[in-house]
């Protein structure tokens, strides 16, 4: 804890507080997007083989077949289709729930966004606090300026952007890549929903009960 307390002094005292918030941000970013992969992982997010043999199989009329294959998915999107091949929903209704699904998966990107956008932000704003400590400096040393000094004072403050824009990046390259994935998921989940309630298959109906 000690050596922690003073790491963290040092490195207020080269890049002031912005740094040390722009530092818990990131520690921020980094938990979120741990849940967010784990949250992925778990609800078996673009692993939809199982489900998408079941739709193919009902679009061809095979409700047994169908019901085999979706009885081995362990994909989230499992409850809406099964609603969807059972009949107990109409088209809006499966489209709510499985919005509420996505939902889920997406709690989080807020605060990704929100960061992506906040952390240059706050870096500029540590630099031009940086810049005006400088300033002050070189005014009250008068004529005795030592240009070192002030250099030095300039790349401090000029560091807080770089820490910003550190944090700024791969949180908004990880939060596209997150929403691409979630986009391809609804793309997904409205044609497994819509070739369900209007299968192909001439027996492909809730009804339907031998294999094609």
């Amino acid at each position: 804890m000690e050596q922690l307390s003073e790491a963290l002094a040092r490195i207020a005292d080269l890049g002031g507080p912005v740094v040390l918030l722009l530092g818990a941000l990131s520690v921020l970013v980094l938990a979120v997007v741990l849940y967010k992969l784990w949250q992925f992982a778990s609800a078996g997010v673009g692993r939809h083989r199982a489900l998408s043999d079941a739709v193919a199989a009902w679009d061809r009329g095979a409700a047994d077949e169908a019901q085999r294959h979706l009885g081995r998915s362990t994909s989230y999107l499992r409850p809406v289709v099964a609603m969807a091949m059972e009949g107990a929903a109409d088209a809006r209704r499966l489209e709510a729930e499985a919005e509420l699904r996505f939902a889920r998966l997406e709690a989080g990107f807020r605060l990704l966004d929100s960061v992506a956008q906040l952390a240059p932000l706050l870096g500029l704003f540590g630099t031009v606090l940086g810049m005006i400590s400088a300033f002050q400096a070189l005014q009250a040393a008068g004529a005795q300026v030592d240009p070192s000094v002030l250099a030095g004072g300039i790349w401090v403050a000029l560091l807080t952007t770089a820490v910003g824009l550190a944090v700024a990046m791969p949180t908004a390259l990880i939060l596209s890549w997150f929403e691409a994935r979630m986009d391809g998921e609804r793309v997904l989940a409205q044609k497994a929903l819509h070739t369900v309630l209007a299968p192909a298959g001439v027996s492909g109906t809730p009804g339907a009960t031998g294999d094609a």
